[in-house]
């Protein structure tokens, strides 16, 4: 599911409406106003925020020198790009460390908001940063919190503390700090109780934690699918505890999105991270304006490139041109890129940040990621020599590779005639170099 499917979807259908208009009246403006912050409070986006963001959009957007500008359309959009950038927080708000290890950064939320997953996220994150985290049980109520997060750690390769759950939750922080300090964990993390909803005990604990290790952030976890509640819960918890930053949970599930288009303005205290799926690795910064930006199909540049860098491999990627300019492609690099692509995530997220790719696009991915897994199988069925040489694939040899995948003769056929126009595009750009690239635009992947 793309990232806020139902809102995303509503305004990218309004912003293009307008993106190619001449002439832009004041109506105009009013009847896109309307429509977007319809979209807004059906997202579940706080109704006051949602008001404060209306007019902000229309002050700027009905003055004179947009619309009477050469691309009144394009500047209205525009406005409201930079406007959204302000709610969701303007500037990424990035985590802080000590000048003094330990760094302590205490975890709160309530029971199923995600907490114990979001420490082991934070941990591998910040050990692909060079840190040496450690990560501390201060749950001891829930049932087989302690195991879980022992789990997750273990997963991980990142060390768990816990002294059980019979020791008062303030001894077991105080007893961490000690240890990571006795260990060199210049990080430490801790998982505290939540509870179902807020009450005076829990939040007396989570005070009484807060002034014995006096952490450097207290991150408050939020499920992004509890929309209007989650902007609820940050704020009580701010006022009664006091936080620095929100970590949202669940942002690629979430059709609403209201919860981060609100929480900001609410509280005033920034979405720092932001989970985009199950895995451990499915975490990441929040910035503002790239998430407008997706909101917006506008795409995501920057994350994509980032994304890639992760997972691609710089020498293989160098081979690979080489292999191109050689044009000694063969289906064995297909089948290779391919298994790049996805480790980089799930394929509708990667494609969301491509700009220009809207939801409507996006709507029949699912098929896509099955004729991924589809295409492996194929390859994977045909010998080396048959990857390395397609054109020796007879009529027989079709057959037994169809068999082989679960697939079809057609589907095979297929694979070879999309994976041979392929070829000769890269043919046609070694050849044309670096200099002229049309024709670009008629490429097609052969998944």
């Amino acid at each position: 599911m793309p990232l806020f499917e139902g809102l995303s979807g509503k305004l990218q259908e309004t912003i293009r409406k307008l993106r190619g208009k001449g002439r832009v009246t004041e109506k105009d403006v009013k009847e896109m106003m309307r429509e977007i912050r319809l979209a807004l409070l059906e997202a579940d986006v706080n109704f006051k925020v949602v008001k404060d963001f209306i007019s902000k959009v229309s002050e700027r957007a009905v003055g004179q020198d947009v619309l009477e500008s050469l691309t009144p359309g394009q500047q209205v959009i525009k406005i409201v790009h930079e406007e959204l950038i302000q709610l969701l927080g303007g500037v990424p708000s990035k985590l802080t460390l000590a000048s003094k290890p330990p760094t302590v950064y205490m975890l709160v939320g309530l029971q199923g908001s995600g907490k114990t997953t979001t420490a082991g996220k934070l941990a591998n994150m910040m050990r692909k940063q060079g840190k040496r985290p450690l990560l501390v049980a201060c749950d001891i109520y829930r049932p087989a919190a302690i195991k879980q997060l022992q789990v997750v750690g273990g997963q991980l390769g990142v060390p768990v503390f816990s002294i059980g759950d019979r020791v008062n939750p303030v001894d077991i922080a105080k007893a961490a700090i000690e240890h990571a300090k006795a260990n060199q964990n210049d990080l430490v993390i801790i998982d505290t109780a939540g509870r179902l909803h807020i009450d005076e005990e829990l939040m007396e604990e989570l005070a009484n934690i807060r002034n014995a290790v006096k952490p450097h952030e207290i991150l408050l976890v939020v499920d992004a699918m509890t929309g209007q509640d989650a902007v609820n819960v940050a704020e009580s918890f701010n006022e009664k505890l006091g936080i620095d930053g929100i970590i949202m949970t669940k942002l690629d599930g979430d059709t609403r999105g209201g919860a981060a288009l609100s929480v900001k303005s609410v509280t005033g205290k920034p979405i720092k991270l932001a989970g985009m799926g199950e895995k451990l690795s499915e975490f990441e910064v929040f910035y503002p304006d790239r998430m407008a930006s997706r909101i917006l199909g506008m795409g995501d540049v920057l994350s994509l490139i980032e994304k890639a860098q992760e997972s691609f491999d710089e020498k293989k990627a160098q081979e690979l041109e080489k292999k191109i300019r050689m044009q000694q492609f063969t289906l064995d690099d297909f089948l290779e890129q391919m298994q790049q692509l996805r480790k980089m995530g799930p394929l509708e997220q990667v494609l969301s940040m491509i700009p220009g790719m809207n939801n409507k696009l996006l709507q029949n991915i699912e098929v896509d990621e099955k004729r991924l897994a589809q295409t492996e199988a194929i390859i994977k069925s045909m010998t080396k020599q048959e990857r390395a040489n397609p054109s020796i694939i007879n009529a027989s040899r079709r057959r037994r590779i169809a068999a082989g995948s679960g697939t079809t003769i057609q589907q095979v056929n297929k694979l070879l005639k999309d994976f041979e126009e392929m070829r000769k595009m890269f043919k046609m750009f070694s050849e044309m170099g670096k200099k002229n690239k049309k024709g670009f635009g008629k490429f097609r992947l052969p998944f």
